[in-house]
């Protein structure tokens, strides 16, 4: 029998928020994150807005000694405040520095897109160029690293069980909870720091500016700048920030007394091969659509079981193909679509964090019983056209919400979908029913 995998913590530093209630309150208000930055400007981006987090120096001096600081870019703080913010919502104690305990039943999979590349930029580059290599200091590995940012966590909270990172473009910080439910799920941890994070730097936007995936078109009017959904989308906004989510055995839960917010109920990750219409850049849509099929049947429940989605709508030309694939996959027709959301029309695309900043959006939602609006999206795509009444421009108040569906999908035609059920003391009892990927019983 597998163990059940349960979100007992939450973190999150987002650009419009930085902790969990001000995130909530943030989505409810519809309220953006998206600022004009004058450093793009200076350097000729054609794209000058972005959704960078505030106040977070001010923060991490609150939670780290100087020391610590000294080795921790902006990727590493998001993803620290985060993963530390997930540990003590699930009522966790942080230990000590000095004490000598390790938690062997807890591990971290914490991805991230590109990282720490302001430090490369900043630092290792103008200084080995200027051949002073010396004054690099010794903490430019551990702040570079791919698994840095999850190594940095396991050190604050002593985590003995399973430590990395993963990376898959922005369907990273699904993936990273798609793994670590495995984990649980499988009997191999009992407790998980799941997510991702990605630091605030031209140097890392600078690419998706040349390919002209950036939206430039509402430089003047950051808040109004990502746009998904709509006929009037032209790129996605540049974002950073972290998600992290706690996911926790259910057996451990139950034991502990803690509050659970969701089941993670169902999981899946698969590769579109670059083929049918998929790239590099793109999706393959039968892919998108198998991920999603494959994740229901692992949660053993029907597609019409799914009360609302958020997708991963970055507001550029997939947002159509995405949404009939989404169609396809839970076999609604458009009269049938249940409500759809893109948080990235608040927080921008924040690359590798955006599944698991997403992904605590999603949690909220389901625990509190609401939908949090799509904004900007007033004059919906024509191809949308026909679900345009599955898009809340306005908060909602949804206390049915049951069954939330949260996808990402990647560069390199990379999927991963994740099937959230809010939690219910009905649910001690697993469901006997078992469903087929085609839905059949």
């Amino acid at each position: 029998m597998r163990c059940r995998a349960v979100v007992t913590g939450l973190g999150v530093v987002a650009p419009n928020a930085n902790s969990v209630s001000g995130f909530e309150e943030a989505l409810r208000q519809g309220r953006s994150g998206i600022r004009a930055i004058e450093r793009l400007a200076q350097l000729g981006f054609a794209c000058r807005v972005a959704a960078v987090p505030q106040g977070i120096d001010t923060i991490a001096a609150s939670y780290f000694g100087e020391d610590e600081l000294m080795a921790m870019n902006s990727n590493l703080r998001y993803a620290s405040i985060a993963a530390v913010d997930a540990w003590c919502d699930a009522g966790l104690v942080r230990p000590h520095p000095d004490d000598d305990i390790v938690d062997w039943d807890a591990g971290a999979m914490l991805g991230t897109g590109i990282g720490g590349l302001d430090t490369v930029g900043e630092k290792i580059v103008p200084l080995t160029d200027a051949g002073k290599v010396r004054r690099l200091g010794s903490t430019m590995v551990e702040q570079v690293m791919g698994s840095g940012v999850s190594a940095k966590v396991a050190g604050l909270l002593a985590l003995g069980n399973q430590v990395t990172t993963n990376s898959s473009a922005c369907s990273t910080g699904t993936e990273a909870i798609v793994e670590g439910a495995l984990r649980i799920r499988h009997g191999l941890a009992t407790r998980m720091l799941c997510g991702g994070s990605e630091g605030s730097s031209h140097y890392i936007w600078a690419g998706f500016d040349a390919m002209r995936v950036l939206c430039r078109t509402h430089n003047d009017t950051p808040e109004r700048a990502s746009r998904p959904m709509s006929a009037s989308a032209a790129g996605f906004v540049p974002g950073a920030g972290a998600g992290v989510l706690l996911l926790e055995s259910l057996e451990s839960a139950l034991e502990r007394g803690v509050r659970i917010y969701a089941e993670v109920l169902g999981v899946a990750v698969n590769c579109g091969g670059q083929r049918g219409g998929g790239s590099m850049t793109a999706p393959n849509p039968e892919g998108v659509r198998r991920c999603v099929r494959s994740a229901l049947a692992d949660a053993n429940i029907r597609p019409d079981e799914v009360d609302a989605i958020n997708g991963h709508l970055t507001a550029t030309g997939a947002d159509p193909r995405e949404v009939r694939a989404w169609a396809a996959a839970l076999e609604r027709t458009p009269e049938q679509f249940p409500p759809i959301v893109s948080t990235k029309s608040m927080i921008g695309h924040a690359l590798g964090a955006a599944g698991a900043i997403e992904a605590v959006a999603a949690v909220l939602m389901l625990h509190r019983g609401f939908i949090h609006p799509s904004i900007n999206c007033e004059d919906v795509h024509p191809e949308i056209l026909p679900y345009a009444a599955s898009i809340p421009h306005t908060f909602r108040v949804m206390p049915t919400l049951r069954v939330m569906a949260k996808a990402g999908f990647g560069f390199g035609d990379v999927n991963a979908c994740v099937i959230f059920r809010k939690w219910d003391e009905s649910d001690k009892v697993e469901r006997r029913e078992t469903y087929a990927a085609d839905g059949s019983a």
